[in-house]
């Protein structure tokens, strides 16, 4: 061998060893403090807050925009980035499955939380979506606080976060309604609390602890629904200056309890009855729900730690003021101009107690809702009314009569109906049965299609229908035969409205981003409800939840 190849091969065997040299440390084998360097480079918020309006369309980001504040929905559009075409991909778009899907980045079909009630065929009765029968009322001698979040099959976001941290991370949840604190907060929350109307108290469940910290006794007596309740509700400007919304007495809105019509001043202090319930359907349950809020953040010191903390609200009121008054009424109207001053005080509280671009936002909604069917007609819009009680009933006296099989059908949720299996499998015509209900049911006015759940794979349903009910088919919390209505048609009476179906008025829900990695902008690609937490993983650097079958967006921090 020459003497330049001898060195050459000398040289080729040391390198490695010199430079594996030079880049660790000698008592370790890892580079020099390897890993205080990595904590440093894994850069996180303070704190994420999570914010889910009940009920909240996306275009009511803008409806109202020329009469919003600097400080609220404005700020989120100025500073934020908002996803302008987010859409919910499953049915039905109700609360609880909302509220669900945002913090798993799941599905009804896995997560298990197929309505905010189901019948189950495995219990063999009908369920509530946070129900507990093992739980115990923690803060009030009422059974409101028998929940927890056990029908939930999977992780959320903060539960999540709680694993990455071995449980250091703080996670809470906040609502008036149960299912709205406790679905979002997890199953390893510090604490969800929500409201119970009977005492106007927050409450919780002995899931997450054995009684109520003394903060949150102190809150309590304050009394402040009673305080809120002992004024009307009046408009917050002058009543003639709401020219985005519709003149305000109508037969097709809902009154409350004793008022002659639904015209406003509404009040609400001769409506508490024995309790404080109809503080949620007044747009001051929104501004209680934010107080009890900054309490939380400051008593359990969230954002103050060495850890990302979490905290997930919900605004339940604006679902009830929708339910009653509809879309385009002046409650609506009024409920979100108040909503942006209350929004626009919760963010500069954020940016004194955590920090300014020390916390992470976003606001959405659990769905959408349709105009009141009263209105459409008044407006010359296609629309009308459907009930599956009544339709249930109905096609039970049609099957008796041609089959001879008493009451097949045991339950109507969802839009879904349940047969009772062993009758029907017992009269030897299962499948001629299930055809017969469903050539019946598309004979009802208002039903657009009806379909046999068992049999999605061979149902010619259009895009988006098709996946959507694909997403919220669970077998054994569903039923099995389903309707869709026609567009302008919903489940409900001759006052107010509702939502469920896979219309765009139901499924299309604001997504807006703010504050820490946050980039200015905005996106009109379509993306997924079940895209959030995913999105929140990837900022945190965390896994996403355990039934998560969302995507990362990846233009909110570009």
């Amino acid at each position: 061998m020459s003497r330049i190849k001898f060195f050459t091969v000398i040289l080729l065997m040391l390198g490695p060893v010199a430079i594996g040299q030079k880049a660790t440390s000698p008592t370790t084998g890892f580079p020099p403090n390897f890993g205080k360097k990595a904590q440093k480079e894994v850069s996180r918020p303070k704190l994420v807050v999570g914010m889910v309006v009940d009920q909240m369309r996306w275009d009511y980001l803008y409806r109202y925009s020329d009469r919003y504040t600097n400080d609220g929905f404005k700020r989120l559009l100025n500073e934020g980035f908002s996803c302008e075409n987010t859409l919910i991909n499953y049915m039905p778009t109700y609360t609880a499955c909302g509220h669900t899907c945002v913090y798993t980045g799941s599905v009804p079909a896995i997560h298990g939380i197929t309505g905010n009630n189901w019948y189950d065929k495995l219990l063999g009765r009908s369920a509530y979506c946070a129900e507990d029968t093992a739980a115990h009322s923690v803060g009030t001698h009422t059974s409101a606080g028998k929940m927890s979040p056990r029908n939930m099959h999977v992780s959320t976001i903060g539960d999540e976060l709680r694993l990455a941290t071995n449980f250091r991370s703080k996670v809470v949840g906040v609502a008036i309604k149960d299912r709205g604190a406790i679905l979002p907060a997890g199953h390893s929350a510090n604490a969800a609390y929500w409201y119970d109307g009977a005492t106007g108290n927050f409450i919780t469940s002995d899931f997450y602890m054995k009684e109520l910290p003394s903060w949150v006794n102190d809150f309590n007596s304050q009394k402040l629904p009673a305080k809120y309740l002992s004024q009307p509700w009046n408009t917050l400007y002058p009543i003639e200056t709401y020219k985005q919304s519709t003149a305000d007495d109508k037969a097709y809105e809902g009154r409350y309890r004793g008022q002659k019509n639904s015209a406003f001043p509404h009040a609400l202090a001769g409506m508490m009855g024995d309790g404080f319930g109809i503080l949620a359907s007044s747009p001051y349950g929104n501004t209680f729900t934010l107080e009890f809020a900054k309490k939380a953040l400051d008593n359990y010191e969230l954002g103050k730690g060495e850890f990302t903390d979490f905290l997930a609200v919900s605004l339940s009121s604006t679902d009830y003021i929708g339910h009653q008054h509809g879309p385009n009424s002046i409650e609506i109207e009024d409920t979100y101009l108040r909503l942006d001053k209350d929004l626009g005080e919760f963010f500069k509280y954020l940016d004194k107690k955590v920090g300014k671009g020390q916390w992470l936002f976003f606001i959405t909604a659990d769905h959408g809702v349709g105009h009141v069917p009263g209105f459409l007609e008044e407006n010359k819009f296609p629309n009308g009314t459907w009930k599956g009680s009544a339709m249930m009933k109905s096609l039970n006296d049609i099957v008796e009569l041609t089959f001879g099989v008493k009451k097949a059908i045991i339950a109507a949720y969802n839009y879904q109906f349940t047969l009772d299996r062993d009758k029907v499998r017992a009269s030897g015509k299962e499948e001629e049965i299930k055809a017969f209900i469903i050539e019946k049911a598309l004979e009802y006015p208002g039903v657009a299609n009806a379909f046999d759940l068992h049999k999605l794979g061979s149902t010619a349903l259009p895009e988006p229908q098709k996946t959507m009910v694909v997403n919220g088919y669970n077998a054994t919390r569903c039923g099995d035969i389903m309707v869709t209505l026609q567009p302008g048609w919903l489940d409900g009476g001759a006052t107010g409205t509702t939502h469920g179906l896979w219309n765009p008025y139901d499924a299309h829900i604001p997504l807006v981003w703010m504050g820490w990695g946050i980039q200015h902008g905005k996106t009109n690609r379509t993306v997924g409800m079940t895209d959030i937490a995913p999105t929140v993983a990837a900022m945190l650097r965390i896994q996403m939840p355990s039934g998560n079958v969302g995507k990362v967006i990846e233009e909110i921090t570009k």
